[in-house]
């Protein structure tokens, strides 16, 4: 799929986007472009992650949960709950081995900055809710916290497993993730067809019940892929270098965005999911900036991204 940024009727540059949809047994039901292509999923598979740390012990209600799952904002909210997930496994702040950051959205940010915080936490980090469950996990089970992200830790291996499992493609070797955790390969068959087994497998329930509650957590309702999660009424999660994946009623579709394009990664799976009739009108009506992005000059709308099958 071809996304064209047209700026004043001019075609200013254009950015492809590969797309592929599946059903849970991983038949697909609709491509473009290279599907097969290894890459790493990043954060897109938090939900798998956080699927190992249930099956290790870890108890969460779906609002915590869903911050297990999350590239969250770094809004009060947010950390407010990772917080609470490591002060009711008896730990704290120290305990995160994420990489120090500042809050991933800019109103965040700006607001700690404002709060009187002058350099960059490992609570700020957008992945420090999946950190933070990891840890829970880990002393539910029994297991060291120390090493937690490493690949030999029960925890990564359990992980692995079950995106190996998940998606019918082999997970390792693995990669070093931007917070310091594991970052699973694999291809846009295997991530679509995990998508759509999470949203109808009785096994995967709290999962994506808990990343459909509350989008809010899962990312934020400023950025693209927060307010499509908003709409979308199942499990919807984007990744660093323009990936993005979401599920619902047994049908996931999967995305790379070429030059690592988040926004080109979000209008890229609405228009699927718009071609698979997906979509209701009101969704389509909401969703109009997120799948045709404007394009701004002067502060005033001067064209939009435009997509087209190729």
């Amino acid at each position: 799929m071809q996304f064209s940024f047209i700026r004043s009727g001019l075609t200013e540059k254009r950015d492809e986007a590969i797309v592929v949809a599946c059903d849970s047994s991983g038949t697909i039901l609709h491509e473009s472009g290279d599907v097969s292509m290894p890459m790493y999923y990043r954060s897109t598979i938090k939900p798998l992650q956080a699927e190992a740390c249930l099956e290790a012990g870890l108890d969460l209600p779906d609002e915590h949960l869903a911050l297990v799952c999350a590239s969250h904002g770094g809004y009060p909210a947010h950390l407010a709950i990772v917080r609470k997930i490591l002060t009711d496994a008896g730990l704290d702040e120290t305990a995160l081995r994420c990489t120090p950051d500042w809050p991933f959205t800019a109103a965040a940010r700006h607001l700690m900055i404002a709060r009187g915080h002058r350099k960059p936490r490992p609570l700020f980090h957008n992945c420090s809710g999946k950190h933070a469950g990891m840890l829970a996990a880990c002393v539910a089970a029994g297991w060291p916290t120390d090493g937690y992200l490493e690949l030999e830790h029960p925890l990564q291996v359990r992980s692995a497993e079950i995106i190996t499992e998940t998606t019918g493609v082999e997970s390792t070797p693995a990669g070093v993730d931007g917070c310091g955790a594991p970052a699973f390969r694999g291809n846009l068959v295997g991530l679509a067809t995990a998508f759509a087994k999470i949203s109808v497998e009785p096994r995967f329930a709290q999962v994506p019940r808990a990343m459909a509650r509350f989008p809010a957590l899962v990312a934020d309702n400023v950025r693209p892929d927060g307010r499509l999660g908003l709409w979308w009424g199942g499990p919807a999660k984007v990744g660093a270098a323009g990936v993005m994946a979401l599920g619902r009623s047994g049908i996931g579709i999967a995305t790379k965005s070429v030059p690592g394009s988040a926004t080109v990664a979000v209008a890229a799976v609405i228009t699927a999911a718009s071609q698979l009739g997906m979509l209701t009108m009101a969704m389509s009506n909401a969703l109009e900036d997120e799948a045709a992005p404007p394009i701004l000059g002067g502060g005033h709308r001067v064209g939009t991204l435009v997509g087209t099958e190729t």
